[in-house]
């Protein structure tokens, strides 16, 4: 039997102690290096592109640059995912490390006592991560002439607390004893190829989006749900129907249902409830994780920093905290 890669030696490539022994100004090289890769770690004026530029330090020593052409001053995280950061860059680096180290997740209150941190910070900082990864997804098609995809649906969040005495009790189940609140994510896989999640309110929503996301001559692989069947019409399909069995006739989703697995796995010893409107980050983030199983810990580092500082400021957690607490004032 092969070995799994985790236990490989190619999987570590990056060590926690290795990040925390650098010094500030190492880490500050390392992220101008992964920004202005084009230029080979050399900064360029994010206001007017201008690579004449010149270090211009605070008194407190945190690292800025000034254009000599529109003497605007930026630093390495200016107009990225970072931006505003107030931990050094060596805390930061600490985080994307930790935060890939975890093959199912990682959840806010610990990596809040890993960096010695504030809960909030820490779950800002998570959930900015998350973005992250996101944006590796956008525009993404799978398929195409020749290849498979296996498309399924999973429920997240809605839970539903039983009565207390039996007699008491209804089927949560039924429609008609749940809440509401409960959401499908519903993820594409191609075979041997990447990964892309969307949630709806149920499978049967999700097929114009599959529609726009699947390249046409691609082979779709779905279990007996009938809220595919609308997809035979455009596609070739093979179907499984697993009160029979979980591969049949060259028909399965394991792959998709792999990627469920290692979700759940997610909620139930991570983060313990995903719902509501970050459901879909966790799932990004699952998917994210997926697509970069056989990637060192090392390069995944790289990977999500370079998504950080390719992305602008988040929309969503920018301040996050800040408006709370202006909204409840």
């Amino acid at each position: 039997m092969s070995q799994h890669f985790l236990l490989s030696a190619k999987a570590r490539s990056l060590s926690l102690a290795t990040v925390l022994r650098m010094s500030d100004d190492k880490a500050e090289r390392m992220f101008m290096a992964i920004r202005w890769s084009a230029t080979e770690g050399r900064p360029v004026c994010p206001h007017c592109d201008c690579g004449t530029v010149y270090e211009c330090r605070r008194p407190s020593g945190a690292l800025r640059f000034r254009c000599k052409a529109c003497r605007g001053d930026f630093s390495i995280t200016s107009g990225t995912l970072f931006a505003f950061h107030k931990l050094p860059l060596r805390i930061y680096l600490a985080a994307i490390a930790i935060f890939v180290n975890e093959v199912k997740g990682k959840c806010a209150l610990a990596l809040s006592r890993d960096l010695d941190v504030q809960y909030k910070t820490a779950w800002v900082l998570a959930h900015k991560l998350r973005e992250a990864m996101a944006s590796a997804l956008k525009g993404r098609t799978l398929g195409g002439e020749g290849k498979i995809a296996e498309i399924d649906g999973g429920y997240f969040g809605g839970y539903v607390k039983p009565a207390n005495n039996k007699e008491n009790r209804r089927d949560r189940r039924l429609a008609k004893n749940q809440n509401g609140k409960r959401q499908c994510v519903v993820i594409i896989r191609e075979r041997d190829g990447q990964t892309l999640p969307a949630v709806f309110r149920s499978e049967g929503d999700a097929l114009s989006f599959i529609k726009a996301r699947v390249a046409p001559g691609t082979e779709l692989m779905a279990d007996e749900s009938s809220a595919w069947n609308d997809l035979h019409s455009r596609y070739s399909m093979k179907r499984i129907n697993h009160q029979e069995a979980y591969s049949l006739a060259g028909a399965c989703t394991n792959g998709a249902e792999g990627f469920f697995s290692r979700m759940r796995r997610a909620e139930i010893g991570h983060h313990h409830h995903i719902a509501g409107a970050y459901l879909i980050r966790y799932a990004q983030e699952a998917s994210w994780r997926e697509d970069h199983r056989r990637v060192s810990n090392g390069d995944q580092a790289r990977g999500v920093v370079g998504l950080a500082l390719a992305a602008k400021p988040s929309v969503d957690f920018c301040g996050y905290w800040q408006r709370v607490i202006v909204r409840f004032r």
